[in-house]
């Protein structure tokens, strides 16, 4: 007889006499001693799988929060660089992930890490630039044609902003660009009148989208990232910008009924770490973070290109109307007379004359070779 023959009938409540012969109480204490036995070698050989380090505070706990919800690639790609550093470093150096945003919005994060209570965090173009507001030049609308330009413009611009970041006390751990930002609303737009006559949101604090907003007179409501749901429920806002994924991962989605499917920029992201965290671990595990968030960071960003794209044909599929951008004729006019606007209006507030002519220096380099 069976050990989980004998569980189903007691579980049954049969009612027949309980294993009383010889025979039957020592095959059971015999299964009960093999059930034993066996368990007790499965634990021994998962203690013997996990290492000794991966059950211990790391030496270098790398405290980091994220807005990115728990269970979105972002945080997977962070727990697959928590593992991989915590392997290359025999357990002493490993991130605490603070995902969901449950750290506060960025500039609560910011102000939490030179305080010293975190020591790193994902950012979007507006918590970088807080720190660094020459960032904003990455994100630019209606100045570069496509991902190409913002790559080979991102790639050549690295050391330069690498020092940049380090001189403010942080270093950049790796890019993890966020992606082509659209307009979500509950009415549809298709041009700059209709945008008008919504209540539309802007991040509370940023630089950016204000300047854009004010130079297309459009009073927006300033809010944080986590009121903005609150803010679509009520009709408090009628109109958001955000990348596809990210409106998927915070549920914005849910609340609106139309995207404009013209992306008005691509908006940049980062991990940046205390470089006084940074400082005090040794130099290889030093180069061991700094490699391995870059590489992941990099991959990273390649995905969430392609979940972008997807997270567009899901929202379809989930009803929501898709609304053609404005003529070619006007977007031009957009392209050329507004982001120049934009872009001379910014000008000594986020960033100099000479870097936004070093960067046009080095497009017109890059459109000249063709794109190479």
């Amino acid at each position: 007889m069976k050990l989980g023959t004998l569980r189903k009938e007691r579980n049954r409540g049969d009612a027949r006499t309980p294993v009383t012969t010889f025979t039957e109480q020592n095959n059971l204490m015999t299964i009960r001693k093999s059930y034993a036995s066996t368990m007790l070698v499965l634990a021994l050989l998962i203690g013997l799988a996990v290492p000794g380090w991966a059950k211990e505070k790391p030496k270098y706990e790398i405290k980091f929060a994220s807005l990115a919800p728990e269970g979105s690639t972002w945080q997977n790609y962070m727990r697959e660089l928590d593992k991989e550093v915590r392997e290359a470093t025999n357990g002493e150096v490993g991130f605490k992930i603070y995902a969901g945003g449950v750290q506060g919005d960025e500039p609560d994060v910011l102000r939490k890490i030179r305080f010293g209570q975190l020591h790193a965090a994902g950012f979007t173009g507006n918590g970088l630039g807080e720190v660094l507001p020459s960032i904003r030049l990455l994100e630019l609308p209606f100045f570069y044609n496509n991902i190409d330009e913002l790559d080979y413009i991102t790639q050549k611009f690295t050391p330069f902003y690498d020092q940049e970041f380090r001189d403010k006390g942080f270093v950049l751990l790796g890019w993890a660009e966020v992606g082509n930002i659209y307009f979500f609303s509950t009415k549809p737009v298709s041009n700059l009148r209709q945008l008008k006559e919504l209540n539309v949101w802007v991040w509370q604090g940023d630089p950016l989208p204000t300047a854009l907003f004010d130079a297309l007179n459009i009073s927006p409501v300033p809010l944080s990232v986590p009121e903005v749901l609150t803010g679509l429920q009520t009709g408090m806002i009628e109109a958001v910008y955000s990348s596809p994924v990210a409106t998927i991962s915070l549920q914005w989605f849910t609340r609106v009924n139309y995207m404009n499917t013209s992306p008005l920029t691509v908006s940049m992201g980062a991990v940046l770490m205390s470089k006084k965290m940074f400082d005090k671990m040794p130099p290889d595990y030093q180069e061991i973070v700094l490699t391995r968030s870059r590489e992941k960071m990099r991959a990273l960003t390649l995905e969430s290109r392609i979940e972008n794209d997807q997270g567009i044909k899901e929202m379809e599929r989930a009803g929501i109307k898709m609304v053609e951008p404005p003529s070619s004729e006007e977007m031009a006019s957009y392209e050329k007379e507004l982001g120049e606007t934009l872009r001379q209006r910014l000008t000594g507030q986020l960033y100099s004359q000479e870097l936004l002519d070093s960067v046009k220096v080095e497009l017109k380099k890059y459109r000249a070779n063709g794109g190479q």
